[in-house]
């Protein structure tokens, strides 16, 4: 039988298979070649990186924080430092006799040998810390010993070279390097800068190689410099005074803040207890970080009554001398209101006599006015707006604190069977809640012609580079009440401080070339569960201090003091005159002209 021969189409298909490999591995060297030329040209740098990586080791370069500077007469000084210490490291890869670095360790920074076993055998991790805040001197005899995967870095820590002074409203920097509480809190951005990126090539032992800035990967930039408003001298004083009044009244807390009303710039503010940011760990109470002056809403009591006077006049239902006949008692919500059994009872009284005798029924009548003569929704609305549109009450100023609380103003709409009695609590200073600030940059606009300027803590700031930038004062709001409104508060105020002391009390006896107004405010303490302590009370007190014009707004929270009488004219006023007196003996205040 002759041989089978390939047929037409089974040469056909043969032809086809070979093609089909050619073309294959045509591909395939295509695809390892692009492949060989990503790996060896376009990504030649990240895998010779990688190749070194037992050899290349990332460091973080710590960024410089930021100081903090205060006034001092004519210049500024810093009042929060940096100091260089250093962080005690090691890299257990290398740590072959582990029990004679534990030794070391123990022997140069103290603790047990034991523990520092322990991190030095981890097997998961090639950077362990054993020791913070080294010496110079520690560092340099850990170092001497040239041991190989034990290290050290220079780290800065924040240091209070004036201990206690103004240290609520700094606060500090925790161990992980970030601001808590104050300034480093609300400025931690600022302060800190931004860390930078370090390479160090490192031998068989992970000894350092080489430390120049060719191993600089990415360059640490310094914080800013931020420069305090506040006055040493007077933050001094103000802490003096209050420390030596907290004893004198017995209190649980006392806070006090020096405002300058035309620009809102805090000149002084401090509370007691305090504490030293150099010693955290002597602090048992953490509440005490706090700066209260700005966390800690209170229902004020009847310092309010200024404000309230205010709004009145400046919707000119009533002028300063209009009178009318006070009952001493007035009924609300079926609830009476009455005044203190020193207003002299039931007689004709007018708007400037209200503020001098703290007439909450004469605040109410002012209520009463703003609603074209009873409390109904028109007045309750009205003063609403006043209390939150105008003096901003139940809004964060934005001051640079961490931690600010808002304070609460009810609503004007709120569902309850007593709104009425609520407003009409909230002319006295009952039934809301603001802080020390908030009512000190209030009354800054009350009396400077009616511009609301945000309170601040900050001058202005240096950055790393030592270009100095001043801080303009902000303005927040315009027209806070009429020019007229606040020349008119301004003398009524000054009654008030007469009045006291024509009535006995001398310590507020001042020169005539000086202007000093304010008001007493005693409030009882709220309850956490509702209601009022009968034997509780807040001693509050707001003014001023000036020459031709108010230059100071000092306003004093006095929580809980136990002192017989008022706590507003018995805890809160003495403070008060004390922080007057000791502006104008210190000269701080321009006499008149």
């Amino acid at each position: 039988m002759p041989p089978k021969t390939q047929t037409g189409n089974n040469l056909s298909a043969s032809v086809r298979r070979i093609q089909f490999w050619h073309a294959l591995v045509i591909i395939a060297l295509v695809v390892f070649g692009v492949r060989l030329f990503y790996l060896q040209v376009i990504k030649h740098d990240y895998y010779a990186a990688e190749a070194l990586s037992d050899q290349l080791k990332q460091y973080e370069i710590p960024a410089t924080r930021g100081s903090i500077l205060a006034q001092n007469g004519n210049e500024t000084v810093p009042i929060v430092l940096n100091q260089k210490l250093y962080t005690l490291y090691a890299d257990p890869e290398f740590i072959k006799k582990p029990m004679e670095y534990a030794q070391l360790v123990s022997q140069v920074i103290g603790g047990n040998p034991g523990d520092y076993m322990e991190r030095l055998q981890r097997p998961d991790t090639r950077y362990v810390v054993l020791g913070k805040r080294l010496s110079e001197a520690q560092h340099t005899a850990i170092l001497s010993k040239k041991m190989p995967g034990l290290g050290t870095e220079p780290v800065q820590y924040r240091i209070y070279p004036q201990g206690k002074l103004a240290s609520q409203l700094l606060g500090f920097v925790n161990a992980e390097g970030e601001g808590q509480y104050g300034i480093e809190q609300s400025l931690d951005s600022r302060l800190a800068g931004s860390p930078g990126q370090l390479k160090a090539i490192t031998d068989i032992r992970g000894v350092p190689l080489a430390a120049n800035k060719d191993n600089v990967q990415v360059p640490a930039r310094a914080g800013e410099d931020i420069i305090l408003s506040v006055d040493m001298a007077m933050q001094s004083h103000l802490e003096k005074i209050i420390a030596e009044q907290f004893v004198t009244t017995k209190s649980e807390l006392l806070s006090a803040v020096i405002l300058d009303p035309k620009t809102g710039k805090i000149k002084a503010m401090a509370n007691y207890p305090t504490y030293d940011p150099n010693n955290l760990g002597d602090v048992d109470d953490v509440t005490v970080f706090q700066n209260a002056a700005v966390s800690y809403p209170i229902e004020p009591g009847s310092i309010i009554k200024s404000f309230t006077t205010a709004a009145a006049l400046d919707q000119g239902v009533v002028e300063p001398n209009t009178s009318f006949y006070d009952k001493a008692a007035l009924t609300v919500n079926k609830y009476t209101i009455t005044n203190i059994e020193e207003d002299g009872g039931p007689r004709t009284q007018t708007v400037t006599s209200t503020l001098a005798l703290s007439l909450n029924t004469g605040v109410v009548w002012e209520l009463m006015q703003m609603g074209g003569g009873s409390i109904n929704k028109q007045a309750i609305t009205n003063w609403h707006n006043y209390m939150t549109n105008q003096f901003l009450f139940g809004k964060e100023t934005g001051i640079e604190q961490g931690q600010e609380a808002e304070g609460i103003i009810p609503a004007p709409n709120m569902r309850q069977p007593a709104i009425e009695l609520r407003y009409a609590n909230t002319t006295f200073g009952q039934g809301m809640t603001t802080t020390a600030v908030q009512a000190a940059a209030a009354l800054g606009a009350v009396v400077n012609g009616g511009t609301y300027y945000k309170p601040t803590l900050i001058e202005g700031s240096r950055s790393p580079d030592g270009t100095v930038t001043n801080q303009a004062p902000i303005v927040v709001k315009q027209n806070v009440v009429s020019s007229q409104t606040s020349k008119e508060m301004i003398p009524m105020m000054e009654n008030v401080v007469n009045y006291y002391r024509d009535s006995g009390f001398s310590y507020l006896r001042f020169s005539d070339k000086y202007i000093v107004g304010g008001k007493t405010g005693t409030a009882q303490v709220a309850l956490p569960t509702g209601g009022y302590a009968e034997n509780d009370f807040n001693g509050t007190y707001l003014g001023f201090v000036g020459g031709n014009e108010p230059e100071y707004i000092i306003c004093v929270f006095n929580h809980k003091p136990k002192i017989p009488g008022y706590a507003g004219s018995r805890a809160g006023q003495p403070v008060f005159a004390e922080l007057a007196h000791m502006l104008i003996n210190n000269g701080f205040v321009e006499p008149k002209q």
